[in-house]
C-alpha cells in the first residue's frame, strides 16, 4: 500500500479480512493517516477522532506501517513489484490548485492547502509560512476546506485555546490581525459543496459576525441529484444568516456568491482581488456578466480543489490529475496492468468526504482479490529484506506504534 491516508488505511482494513494476507503500508511521511492528521482543521475533534479507528487498522497483526519511505525516490516501482504480489497506490491529491489569474504569483497569494498544512503542522510546511498580518483575507471557494480556513481565521485566541495546535501556529494565530474574511463562490449557494454541519459551524464562531447579502442567494436551479437535500438545507442556513443584524463582533465573515476572480491586485504584494459577477445560463454554463468589483485584501487563499501528481513509472492522466484505471485497476495504454491498483483521490479525483474513501477502497480491494489467483508471485518473500535494503541506503524507517 503506497499512502497511509484514509483511502490507504481503509484498503488495508479490507485486505486484512482476507486470511493469510500480509499488508505493508508505505508512506513518505514518518507518521500515518494523511488527510486526517494534516488536512482536517484542528478544531474538529470529532473528525480527528477518525484517526483512532484508523489506528486500529495499523495495529492489526496483518498490517505493517513503514514510514519515511518515498516511493519513486527511495524505492522504485520495479522494486515494489520485486517484494509484493500487488501494489495499491493511494497517495492522494495533496497539491492545491491556484486561481490561475493574473497576479496569482504575488506574495500573499496562496493555495488554501498551504495554509491548512501550516496550521496542522505538516512536516513540509515552513514554520514561518504565514504571519497573518493581513487585515482582510479573500478565500475563494465554497467547499468544506474553504469553511475550515475561514473559521480558523475568524476565531479568537480564547476560542482556540483548547485546540491542539503547534506552538508556532498558536503564537501567530494569537496575534492574528485579520478583521474581514471574504468567502467567495463563483456559483450560487445551491451549487456550493460544503456540508450543512460544517456550514452551521461557521455561524457558531463567537468572535465574528457572518454577513450574507440576500440578493446573492437568488438564482441558479436547485441540484436534482443526491446532493439536492443538502443544497436546500444550506440555503436555509444562509437565508437565516441574511436576516441577522451584525452584532459588532471583532471580525466579520462575508459569504459571497456569484463572483469569479479576474485578477489579484497589487505590485509588490497582494492588495486586493478583482471580481466579476457571474450567472448560470439555461444550459448550465457559468458566464460573466461584465459587472465588476474589487475586494480589498492583503492575502488571497485559493480553495478551488486539489490535483494529483505523477509517480515515476506509473501512468498518469495530467488533465484529470489521476492515475488512469478501471474499477481501481491501473491502465497503461488502455490495458490493465497486472498487480497495480489505485484507491482514493489519485483514483477518482479530489471528490467526496473522508467516508467516501471507504467505499472506494472496498471496490479496489474487491478487484484485487478477484485478480489474485492469476497475479504473478513476487520473487522476494521475506518481509525482513525490504527494511534491511532501505536501511542500507540510509532511509530512516519509522513504524507504528513508534
Amino acid at each position: 500500500m503506497v499512502g497511509s491516508g484514509p483511502a490507504g488505511i481503509y484498503a488495508a482494513e479490507a485486505l486484512a479480512r482476507n486470511p493469510d494476507t500480509m499488508i505493508d503500508v508505505l508512506d513518505r511521511l514518518e507518521q500515518p493517516f494523511g488527510l486526517v492528521r494534516y488536512g482536517v482543521a484542528p478544531d474538529h475533534p470529532k473528525i480527528k477522532s477518525i484517526a483512532a479507528s484508523l489506528q486500529q487498522v495499523v495495529e492489526d497483526p496483518a498490517v505493517r506501517f513503514l514510514g519515511g519511505v518515498g516511493v519513486g525516490t527511495a524505492l522504485t516501482l520495479t522494486e515494489l513489484h520485486r517484494h509484493y504480489d500487488a501494489v495499491i497506490f493511494a497517495y492522494g491529491s495533496a497539491v492545491g490548485r491556484r486561481l490561475g489569474v493574473p497576479g496569482d504569483d504575488l506574495p500573499g497569494s496562496f493555495a488554501a492547502s498551504d495554509f491548512v498544512a501550516w496550521y496542522c503542522g505538516h512536516p513540509d510546511a515552513p514554520i514561518d509560512a504565514f504571519t497573518l498580518a493581513a487585515r482582510s483575507v479573500a478565500v475563494v471557494g465554497v467547499g468544506n476546506v474553504a469553511l475550515d480556513v475561514a473559521r480558523m481565521l475568524a476565531k479568537s485566541d480564547a476560542e482556540l485555546r483548547e485546540v491542539d495546535l503547534p506552538d508556532h501556529v498558536r503564537r501567530v494565530l494569537a496575534a492574528n490581525a485579520v478583521e474581514d474574511v471574504h468567502l467567495i463562490g463563483r456559483r450560487g449557494p445551491l451549487q456550493a459543496r460544503f456540508t450543512t454541519k460544517e456550514l452551521r459551524e461557521l455561524g457558531e464562531v463567537a468572535n465574528a459576525d457572518v454577513i450574507v447579502d440576500p440578493d446573492e442567494l437568488k438564482g441558479g436551479e436547485p441540484d436534482t441529484g443526491e446532493a439536492a437535500p443538502v443544497a436546500r438545507r444550506n440555503l436555509d442556513v444562509l437565508r437565516e444568516w441574511a436576516e441577522r443584524s451584525p452584532q459588532g463582533r471583532p471580525r466579520r465573515i462575508h459569504v459571497r456568491f456569484w463572483w469569479q476572480p479576474l485578477k489579484v491586485v497589487g505590485t509588490a504584494a497582494v492588495a486586493g482581488l478583482d471580481l466579476e459577477r457571474t450567472r448560470l445560463e439555461p444550459d448550465g454554463v457559468l458566464t460573466g456578466t461584465g459587472e465588476t468589483t474589487t475586494v480589498e485584501a492583503q492575502m488571497v487563499l485559493a480553495s478551488v480543489g486539489y490535483r494529483g501528481l505523477p509517480l515515476p513509472g506509473l501512468p498518469f492522466d495530467s488533465e484529470r490529475g489521476v492515475v488512469p484505471n478501471i474499477d481501481g485497476r491501473v491502465l497503461r495504454d488502455g490495458q490493465v496492468v497486472p498487480g497495480e491498483y489505485v484507491a482514493g483521490w489519485i483514483k477518482r479525483g479530489p471528490t467526496g468526504i473522508i467516508g467516501t474513501n471507504k467505499r472506494d477502497a472496498r471496490e479496489t480491494v474487491q478487484a484485487l482479490l478477484s485478480d489474485a489467483p492469476t497475479l504473478p508471485r513476487a520473487p522476494v518473500r521475506d518481509p525482513g529484506v525490504l527494511p534491511a535494503e532501505l536501511a542500507e541506503r540510509g532511509v530512516r524507517l519509522t513504524s507504528w506504534p513508534a
